[in-house]
């Protein structure tokens, strides 16, 4: 039987724990970029690059939802629907994706199991993201706190199965590397996308 090595926490780890630090104590700074004191009339690109100011990805941001300007205009509230919307089908497109890196024939027993863990773990996180997004769209009357929280809570909830999956991914042993570097770069892309819209939706009022 070979030995297995002992690995210390790996890169994509760190960083995914770096977007929970980055993106709560975001959201306790006071920034002339807040999307609640956004009381002007800007070009809407320019409402949307000021918006992203407040994320860790803002370069990420802008470029994921300049293309939808003209439906989000200058509303804070369908920026962060679609910075969600984003992030969902983000999700779903790596969910196929890493499904049918499962399916590969050349992968071991242990490796194909360990991709279908992963599958399993961006399911969990699209059903957190579309929950968030449905309390979203009924942010309206009593108990908006309590649904906030709801939503925070869901998309923190998201970006833990995406640490999990790539805990998984980076595990014991060494899975094959053409898999392993297809899944860590699409798994981090919806983390940031995630992160942005959880930094988006922690400056609304």
């Amino acid at each position: 039987m070979e030995a297995e090595s002992v690995r210390g926490p790996s890169s994509c780890c760190i960083l995914l724990a770096f977007l929970f630090l980055m993106v709560f104590s975001s959201s306790n700074m006071k920034t002339c970029t807040c999307l609640a004191t956004n009381t002007s009339n800007p070009n809407t690109t320019d409402f949307i690059r000021t918006s992203c100011g407040v994320t860790t990805y803002p370069q990420l941001c802008y470029t994921s939802l300049s293309s939808f300007a003209s439906s989000i205009q200058a509303n804070p509230r369908k920026l962060a629907q679609t910075a969600l919307n984003i992030s969902i089908t983000s999700a779903q497109s790596t969910s196929v994706l890493v499904s049918k890196l499962s399916q590969r024939r050349d992968l071991k027993t242990w490796e194909a199991a360990t991709v279908k863990d992963c599958v399993d773990q961006i399911e969990d996180s699209i059903d957190e993201l579309k929950q968030s997004l449905e309390q979203l769209q009924k942010l309206e009357g009593p108990g908006i706190d309590f649904k906030m929280s709801n939503i925070k809570t869901w998309l923190s909830a998201a970006l833990s199965n995406d640490e999990t999956c790539m805990d998984g991914i980076d595990g014991g042993k060494d899975i094959n590397e053409e898999v392993n570097s297809t899944i860590k770069k699409s798994i981090l892309n919806v983390a940031k996308l995630t992160s942005n819209a959880l930094a988006i939706i922690n400056h609304l009022t």
